[in-house]
């Protein structure tokens, strides 16, 4: 990943050198060329402005989301998130990666096998700054994410989803279900981290 100076360039390389989805094994996300991006796909039914973005947003978080930015690394606020719950898209809200997938990658940024779901990440050819890497952005809102790499744990399928705390936001799995995201419950509660009760509402797994 490079530093955030850097990212002038990089949004104006994606923008009009042109960017062609590419898929390198079955168990990547699905892949999509740029130009076939729908805001309908949002919850919303449709992704906020620029000047919304910019009053939502601050401007760590647009800078990565919306013109391709990278964070400094060890200074953003995933990278050593030791909790159980999901990260969601900043921009849209939509589930992007589960805490039982996350790794320390010792690269400074959050770091996880592979995504929660195949359908919300969609991977691009990056060019830019003379070397081709893979680019994550988010299918709904087409956020910039960060890169996926190679390099990760071979158990778990030797893939390295590097992503931007600026593009995440973290739900605890004690608050998922209030928040509205009760149906991603399941691996954890196999996982021992929380319990269903006899009325089917989900508390936090007692140690």
């Amino acid at each position: 990943m490079q530093p955030m100076k850097i990212a002038g360039i990089t949004a104006a390389v994606l923008l009009t050198g042109g960017i062609f989805a590419v898929v390198h094994n079955a168990g990547r996300a699905q892949s999509t060329d740029i130009s076939t991006y729908q805001p309908t796909n949002m919850s919303n039914s449709k992704k906020p402005s620029v000047d919304e973005l910019k009053k939502t947003l601050n401007a760590e978080q647009f800078a990565v989301t919306q013109e391709s930015a990278t964070e400094p690394p060890f200074q953003n606020e995933y990278w050593d998130n030791h909790k159980a719950g999901i990260y969601l898209d900043i921009v849209s809200g939509k589930p992007l990666f589960s805490s039982l997938d996350k790794f320390d990658s010792s690269c400074g940024w959050p770091s996880f096998t592979k995504p929660l779901s195949g359908m919300e990440v969609v991977e691009r050819t990056d060019d830019s700054l003379g070397m081709e890497r893979t680019e994550v952005r988010s299918s709904a809102a087409d956020s910039h994410l960060g890169h996926v790499f190679d390099d990760g744990p071979a158990d778990k399928g030797g893939l390295r989803y590097c992503i931007n705390s600026a593009s995440l936001k973290f739900i605890p799995v004690d608050e998922m279900e209030k928040a509205g995201y009760g149906q991603y419950l399941e691996p954890f509660v196999k996982a021992g981290l929380i319990k269903t009760s006899a009325n089917s509402t989900n508390t936090p797994a007692k140690n």
